[in-house]
């Protein structure tokens, strides 16, 4: 059975601002989803689950949806700030959903295979795609393995201000220890530099691994992120903007040893519309590729 790619596309772009997951970026208007799909067919996965908002639904299956249903499997599944597991409650003044884990639930119902999960408006490269097709194919049928790709901080940075990055801790035999959420990160005298619980700055090497969140996970995961969730909402879902992240869960299934998240290290150079002064360097960016001969002018 061929893996599925799961794609975090209901967020919207508050620095960027607008639907940035619909934005054409390449010579005949393909998005950033567009280049990460074709990567995930020719890595061999066998179907695309979007997770998305109900309201732009329509946008979606015209702008995206249409492209590849004649290429690969495609499902859609809806984010919803209401979709919480029966007894829990939460504040009703909220108005976001509730993270990236959150949105990764919303396809327990419709993913029996393993899966990858990545953002949509994050361009991640070819070779970790390939990378990653090859580790969920090799844990069919497995529980409690699962894997993270991870990138040289120095390659995830953007040209046009700070980033935050989930920083990897690993242990000897490349399995994830701890992901530690670091703001203010950007090349600075030479350095890579990012801001400490102190506001102090501290440097590290440009090969530290961070976390793009583009994960590897069989089914299994989504039983347990269901009772985390449980926890989650029973101890924060009266904040207004308390997030369940992807890494949390990771986080506490490595702690309680159930589960272990190998880190793959990619050569690929991550890109992506950080902010609105990002987009004309994407586009550049792919014109690149395409003079090298990497993606076609035309991807489908």
């Amino acid at each position: 059975m061929k893996p599925t790619l799961f794609v975090l596309a209901a967020g919207m772009g508050s620095r960027y601002g607008g639907l940035k997951q619909l934005d054409g970026l390449g010579p005949n208007g393909e998005t950033i989803m567009d280049y990460s799909i074709y990567d995930a067919i020719k890595a061999g996965f066998g179907k695309i689950v979007f997770v998305i908002r109900k309201s732009f639904e329509e946008d979606f299956r015209n702008v995206v949806v249409n492209k590849f249903k004649n290429l690969i499997d495609v499902e859609i599944v809806f984010q919803d700030i209401t979709n919480i597991p029966e007894g829990s409650t939460y504040n009703l003044e909220r108005e976001k959903p509730w993270g990236t884990n959150h949105a990764v639930l919303m396809g327990k119902d419709v993913i029996k295979e393993p899966f990858a999960v990545i953002n949509a408006d994050d361009f991640y490269g070819q070779e970790s795609f390939a990378i990653l097709a090859d580790f969920l194919k090799n844990v069919e049928g497995k529980q409690n393995e699962y894997c993270m790709i991870g990138y040289h901080v120095g390659n995830t940075l953007s040209e046009s201000g700070s980033v935050s990055r989930g920083v990897c801790v690993v242990d000897e035999n490349g399995k994830l220890m701890n992901v530690v959420e670091r703001t203010h990160i950007e090349e600075k005298g030479g350095e890579i530099i990012y801001l400490d619980e102190k506001s102090e700055e501290v440097a590290i090497p440009a090969n530290t691994p961070v976390s793009m969140n583009m994960w590897g996970f069989t089914p299994d995961y989504f039983d347990y992120s269901l009772k985390y969730f449980k926890e989650f909402l029973a101890e924060n879902g009266q904040k207004l903007k308390s997030e369940f992240y992807i890494p949390l869960a990771v986080n506490n299934l490595i702690v309680e040893k159930k589960a272990t998240c190998m880190v793959l290290d990619t050569p690929s150079k991550w890109f992506g519309v950080t902010y609105a002064e990002d987009r004309q360097q994407v586009v550049l960016k792919i014109n690149e590729l395409i003079k090298k001969g990497i993606y076609p002018k035309q991807l489908f």
